[in-house]
């Protein structure tokens, strides 16, 4: 078994260990789905997971999983872009989690944008509870991807650190542009 993980993996167990049952949490680009259910599982019965897309096809296969996994109750699904999440969420939330890119299996010239990302996760911050922690695995091996990954990695060295903690996660010796994380911990 590894002890460096995929990225993706590893925003998993950074969010296991600050979320918890009755809370709310956010999927700011819910994709498949898969980030949905591990957050609707975590908030249990009580809380409650907002999971934003702005493709219908993606809402539909959320919806389609949360039923199959009986947790359709917990969550709220907009057909919104993740920008808007303010206007739709009341804070605090645990934690919001981010995948840029494209949505797998599907239309591969809609991809998340660095304006609308960065608008997104400085709501998000403002949304997110102390000790709450905002995720972003970030993918760049498709066009426009790179630039993205840079906003990103820009946005957040500028955060200050009496606010937030950053974590910057990424394998230096693999091949194909595998995924990095960026990890924000909201200070308390």
């Amino acid at each position: 078994m590894a002890v460096l993980v995929k990225s993706l993996d590893f925003a998993h167990q950074l969010v296991r260990q600050v979320l918890g049952p009755g809370e709310q949490a956010v999927d700011a680009t819910a994709g498949n789905g898969h980030d949905t259910v591990f957050l609707a599982k975590l908030v249990g019965e009580e809380g409650r997971v907002w999971a934003f897309d702005i493709q219908e096809q993606a809402i539909k296969r959320v919806q389609e999983r949360l039923e199959e996994e009986g947790l359709s109750s917990r969550v709220s699904l907009l057909n919104r872009g993740h920008e808007e999440m303010d206007a739709y969420v009341q804070g605090p939330v645990g934690a919001i989690m981010f995948n840029l890119g494209y949505l797998p299996g599907g239309d591969r010239s809609i991809i998340t944008q660095p304006a609308t990302t960065l608008a997104a996760v400085e709501r998000g911050l403002e949304l997110l509870r102390p000790g709450g922690l905002l995720t972003l695995v970030v993918y760049t091996g498709h066009p426009g991807g790179a630039q993205e990954g840079e906003a990103v990695l820009d946005y957040c060295s500028r955060l200050h650190q009496r606010d937030y903690r950053v974590l910057h996660y990424h394998f230096l010796n693999q091949r194909n542009n595998p995924p990095f994380l960026v990890a924000i911990e909201k200070e308390g």
